[in-house]
């Protein structure tokens, strides 16, 4: 078995606790790491000296382009592969080749794709975007046909609900396919990912809510003929004790109320997104002490408390994480993208005293 570990690119800026992105815009200057070339690669260089595989980017309109962003790191690293995320309703599929062509000419081969369908209709409307869920992902389906057509043959065409694509093709042959990351808990995000996607990558659960989830998907692609790799998305607080890593936990509930925690909860309960709302069912929508919020031994549901997204932390020992790790390989998982509050520091601690039990693990482990 290869475990594959990345880490996240804040293209949006580093932050120090779960509450500090609602500071005012003074406190902001002074907390948050600003998503310059400079900060970024310096991130980047850290993760690659380390060993993670990539990097994720978010998309979005809260941070910089991912893929302009990456293809400028790209050249300031060597060997660090770039997890770019996108949402295919905002791109030519036939464009899209082309860009994953040139950037991997560019850059040496280090693309994966974190394909994006979106789950947030106010965000979708803001680029444009007005289908709704369940059209998106029959879109995201038929893109996908198409960027591995375009892929697969000198000329492609393709006609469906969304695109009609007339004998298209690339002017250089794309010799190394990049890995499709994809995500989603809904019947209709599974589907594609059975039919499309080389790796499911899901938001950390608690591991039994993890297994379930992986047990549809392999069912789903094996109805394809097709066999998938699996990954868990997951912030960590890794410390040398315990105790400093709950302490720190605690440490990122700085700033929270009880009001601006409700209202979270609320608003992610009634997500589109399926994964996001079950994210928001890890907690009451109370806010509670650090320990109340341990959903799983050593997992911690307190950044779903107030930010969207990835909503549980691995926290621990160093031993800890990577026991909690295990428990996801159990059940299926091989790879691992990482973040922390804040990344420039939190990644340090993974680096140095998580990944080093993994590569101590004997072979097949």
């Amino acid at each position: 078995m290869t475990l594959k570990f990345h880490w996240y690119l804040p293209t949006h800026g580093d932050t120090t606790t779960v509450a500090d992105n609602r500071l005012d815009a003074a406190t902001r200057l002074r907390t948050h790491l600003q998503p310059t070339l400079e900060n970024l690669t310096e991130l980047g260089r850290v993760a690659e000296g380390y060993g993670f595989e990539a990097v994720l980017t978010p998309t979005g309109t809260h941070c910089e382009d991912s893929w302009i962003a990456t293809a400028a790191l790209a050249q300031h690293t060597e060997r660090l592969k770039y997890l770019v995320a996108f949402r295919p309703g905002v791109l030519s599929p036939t464009a899209a080749a082309q860009q994953v062509g040139t950037y991997q000419r560019f850059t040496g081969n280090r693309l994966a794709l974190n394909v994006v369908t979106g789950g947030d209709d106010d965000e979708m409307r803001r680029f444009g975007d007005w289908a709704d869920k369940a059209a998106r992902y029959r879109r995201t389906g038929e893109f996908l046909t198409v960027l591995r057509g375009l892929w697969n043959n000198p000329e492609f065409s393709f006609h469906g609900e969304f695109y009609r694509i007339e004998r298209a093709a690339l002017a250089y042959p794309l010799e190394h396919v990049p890995t499709i990351y994809f995500g989603g808990s809904s019947p209709e995000a599974i589907e594609v990912a059975a039919q499309h996607a080389d790796v499911y990558l899901t938001w950390c659960e608690p591991p039994e809510q993890v297994a379930e989830k992986i047990e549809r998907v392999r069912a789903a692609a094996a109805r394809h003929g097709r066999t998938l790799r699996y990954g868990v998305r997951l912030h960590t607080v890794a410390r040398p004790t315990a105790e400093e890593a709950w302490q720190r936990a605690a440490e990122l509930m700085t700033g929270l109320t009880p009001e601006a925690v409700r209202s979270a909860h609320e608003r992610y309960l009634a997500s589109g997104s399926e994964g996001q709302r079950r994210m928001a069912a890890l907690t009451s929508g109370e806010l509670v002490g650090v320990r109340e919020l341990e959903v799983h031994p050593g997992l911690w549901a307190g950044p779903s408390l107030l930010r969207d997204g990835a909503g549980t932390a691995a926290v621990g020992c160093y031993a800890d994480v990577a026991a909690l790790f295990g428990e996801y390989i159990e059940v299926g998982a091989t790879e691992f993208v990482l973040s922390g509050y804040p990344q420039r520091v939190e990644i340090h601690h993974v680096g140095k005293g998580v990944l080093p039990l993994f590569a101590q693990a004997p072979a097949g482990v």
